[in-house]
């Protein structure tokens, strides 16, 4: 096991990046930092460059003007990382299915690799908090 590999397991650095979402998955994400469930006593923070994220963490649909920004960061993160896919829309495009923004059959996964999906319209904290231990254990 990698040194890397090693040290993702103790704390994760997450990017959180909200393409073209409701901002209900955004705001369950928000929840994560809160006293509650406060997921920065388990090494999880949040951080502002994908350049020193070790997970990124996606919600909303990538719609066509978001798919190049998506492929960008993604390509600008250090590796080994993680994708993670919060809620329906990124998962399957959820409620956006049908809509002229979004190009058929182009869900998250199809941009980019995924390594776990949170299901969800908005997924509970303790959903995330449970897709990214099972990120872990992956």
């Amino acid at each position: 096991m990698s040194l890397k590999v090693k040290a993702l397991k103790k704390s994760l650095w997450v990017f959180h990046l909200s393409t073209a979402s409701c901002n209900n998955c955004d705001i369950e994400i928000l929840d994560l930092l809160t006293p509650r469930h406060d997921v920065e006593r388990f090494g999880i923070v949040l951080v502002g460059s994908i350049k020193h994220a070790d997970v990124l963490l996606v919600t909303g649909i990538v719609n066509k003007k978001c798919k190049p920004i998506v492929k960008k960061l993604y390509d600008q993160m250090p590796k080994p990382g993680f994708v993670v896919a919060v809620g329906t829309c990124s998962a399957g495009r959820g409620m956006f299915e049908n809509t002229y923004m979004v190009d058929e059959h182009e869900p998250l996964d199809k941009v980019i690799p995924v390594d776990a999906y949170i299901p969800g319209c908005p997924p509970k904290p303790e959903a995330i908090i449970d897709g990214i231990v099972k990120l872990l254990k992956k």
